[in-house]
């Protein structure tokens, strides 16, 4: 929005369109409406969850002048996502101005598929008719700094928990550097839980659970198993931080902001820097809004607070298909009525005037006649060109394809040639690998096993022990020292009354 466009729209209409629910905001307050409606006079912005687009960085060279960027980024975009050719991807880009070089430039680029914004806005469309601003949910973070909510220039991690989504974002020197969806929602949770907890509940208790109780759970049960499920979610947080280091160059992140559409769960920022042994604060700004106690989801916060930037000051990035409707006078229709209401007056006061269009309009009818026949033999000939060309390569597409699946064949026989003889791990080295980490944690080995198919290698090791705390002081010491090379999941650990120690079975899938 413009400062003419905020002087022109009294309100802001934030949409979630995965929850179909909408927020009403004018300067200083906001609040829900639960029946929206069209309206000329507010300016409506929504969200593409971070699993709706696939975003990825591209490189260009400085030379290309700015009226051939967006052809050039297209093209790489298609080639390096090997995207299909066949379907027109609507594609935005930002540049990351801290990362061009003296030669290049780097743009974060941003992929839509055509039928997400039909499949996904529908409902949203019949209600309010339009959406002026569509953004990528990443993006929205921007306003935070804009606006002073965060003023220092560290790098920042937000993670937050949706329904259907969650997403992990980082920025650095105040400029986005990264997302991902994380595959965690809340819903994925809430099946995780179930299947930990080994019955069923409804999605709407645990959700109660976690916004009244968090992880300080007065249920012993109800506790253990969300200790354990957020124990794999920030296994699955840890994995996602080492490759966004790896691949963007981070030398360090300096403090998390982790929440949840169902607002600030009790004792997770504590969990979340006791886990990753990073500064930690709860994703619950105070936006200067006054929401009369209800508690709003941060994201439409963040797009009221979007919806009230200038365009200089924030991340142009807009996927919007569903514009609203010009003024009545440069609609076609518009400008249609318009001219023939200037006609038939024309006719009436001037019957000559009248006739004389009339004639010129025959005349001018003839020569685009004459022209269309001129246009349309060399139409002609061009598709006979076009036809015999699409036939040259067609046949070119034949021969090459078939020469791919030739070169396929060689290169799958080569790479099960070089995984037998290279890659293939020695059972035994690896067993005695284990046998020197378990010995080192004082656990006994009771049984060992050893599984292969055509999509793992699993090593079962059934553990013995006298304390519970030295199995899990044993996981703790294999999930950081060879997570590069095991996923490792540890079944439930029992105590055997008679022998007086405890029993687990260790299963190392080999990635």
């Amino acid at each position: 929005m413009n400062k003419s466009q905020q002087s022109t729209y009294s309100t802001v209409v934030s949409v979630n369109p995965y929850k179909c629910d909408y927020y009403t905001g004018t300067l200083n307050a906001i609040s829900r409406i639960s029946s929206p409606s069209f309206s000329k006079e507010q300016y409506t912005v929504s969200f593409l969850n971070t699993k709706s687009f696939i975003s990825t960085i591209i490189g260009i060279s400085k030379n290309i002048p700015e009226d051939n960027v967006f052809d050039a980024l297209e093209n790489k975009v298609y080639e390096e996502l090997a995207l299909d050719m066949a379907v027109e991807y609507h594609i935005r880009y930002v540049e990351a101005i801290h990362r061009g070089t003296e030669n290049d430039r780097y743009f974060h680029v941003f992929v839509v598929d055509p039928l997400t914004l039909e499949q996904e806005y529908a409902t949203v469309i019949d209600t309010i008719k339009y959406l002026d601003q569509i953004i990528p949910l990443p993006l929205l973070l921007k306003s935070l700094y804009v606006k002073e909510v965060i003023d220092s220039s560290d790098v920042h991690t937000f993670i937050y928990f949706q329904d259907n989504d969650a997403f992990f974002c980082v920025y650095d020197e105040q400029e986005f550097i990264y997302a991902k969806s994380l595959k965690f929602s809340l819903k994925r949770m809430h099946e995780r839980f179930c299947e930990l907890l080994g019955e069923q509940m409804e999605y709407t208790n645990f959700e109660s659970i976690i916004a009244n109780e968090g992880l300080n759970c007065s249920n012993g049960d109800y506790q253990r198993n969300l200790i354990k499920l957020f124990g794999e979610i920030f296994l699955h947080v840890s994995d996602v931080m080492a490759y966004a280091k790896r691949a963007y160059d981070i030398k360090r992140f300096d403090e998390i902001f982790i929440g949840s559409s169902i607002g600030n769960i009790i004792g997770l920022d504590e969990y979340t820097q006791a886990y990753l042994g990073l500064k930690t604060a709860p994703f619950d700004f105070n936006y200067g809004f006054n929401t009369n106690g209800e508690n709003i989801d941060q994201i439409h916060q963040l797009m009221h607070l979007y919806g009230r930037l200038q365009a200089k000051e924030r991340y142009e990035c807009n996927f919007t298909i569903f514009h609203r409707p010009p003024p009545f006078a440069k609609r076609e229709s518009g400008k249609l009525i318009l001219v023939a209401a200037a006609s038939l007056a024309g006719a009436l006061l001037y019957p000559g005037v009248y006739w004389g269009l009339s004639y010129v309009e025959e005349f001018h009818h003839a020569v685009l006649t004459k022209e269309y026949e001129t246009v349309h033999i060399e139409k002609m000939t061009r598709e006979a060109t076009v036809n015999l060309k699409l036939a040259n390569k067609n046949a070119v597409q034949t021969l090459l394809d078939e020469q791919k699946t030739a070169y396929k064949q060689k290169q799958d026989t080569l790479i099960q040639v070089h995984e037998k003889k290279v890659d293939y791990p020695m059972k035994a080295k690896i067993m005695a690998d284990f046998t020197r980490s378990f010995n080192q944690y004082s656990i006994q080995l009771k049984s060992i096993d050893y599984k292969e198919d055509n999509l793992s290698k699993t090593f079962s090791f059934g553990l013995i022990s006298a304390k519970t705390q030295n199995i899990t002081a044993l996981l703790k010491h294999l999930t950081e020292s060879k997570r590069n090379i095991y996923d490792f999941k540890l079944e439930l650990i029992s105590y055997n009354e008679e022998e007086k120690s405890y029993l687990s079975e260790l299963k190392a899938v080999l990635k």
